[in-house]
């Protein structure tokens, strides 16, 4: 457990929350990719949940060692965190943007297909740029997603809003 420890810079045990967060989710995504393939057998999925989290491990921790040196934090574990953030404003984002979409009467019976999805893309990503920084906020990377977010405006050519 110290060696585990000191490769992530956790100084104290509250910070392990974020290492186990982060297996958990994994675990989990992996299963229900699993199940969505062998939704009838549970043996094959739990097998291949088991092989889907081993590869998304590795990748992940590819990532870690790609990212190490881009994002500028203080300890290897908020990188967990980081991820943390980024994963729940996903997925809140399709949750929020979906009853926006149903409350704006935009359907695809009432639109065409592609309008729909572009409606429906514009408004997940304006939702997505908000909750991130609340996130962030709140997940105690303030500072990081703040930068990350400007960044991101003025990729869109929104700069002079941000500077």
């Amino acid at each position: 457990m110290e060696k585990f420890k000191t490769r992530w810079d956790i100084q104290q045990n509250w910070q392990l929350l974020f290492p186990l967060l982060g297996i958990v989710g994994l675990g989990y995504s992996s299963f229900k990719l699993a199940k969505l393939l062998f939704d009838n057998n549970l043996i094959l999925t739990i097998v291949l949940a088991v092989v889907i989290t081993y590869a998304l491990l590795k990748f992940f921790l590819f990532l870690f060692k790609k990212l190490e040196n881009k994002w500028k934090v203080d300890y290897r574990w908020e990188m967990i965190r980081i991820f943390l953030v980024f994963a729940v404003t996903g997925s809140s984002s399709v949750f929020i943007g979906r009853p926006i979409i149903s409350w704006l009467g935009i359907t695809k019976e009432n639109l065409n297909v592609f309008v729909y999805w572009a409606l429906y893309i514009i408004i997940g990503i304006i939702f997505y740029q908000i909750m991130l920084v609340c996130f962030g906020w709140l997940s105690g990377q303030h500072k990081f997603f703040w930068e990350f977010e400007k960044k991101m405006i003025r990729r869109f050519g929104l700069g002079k809003f941000v500077d």
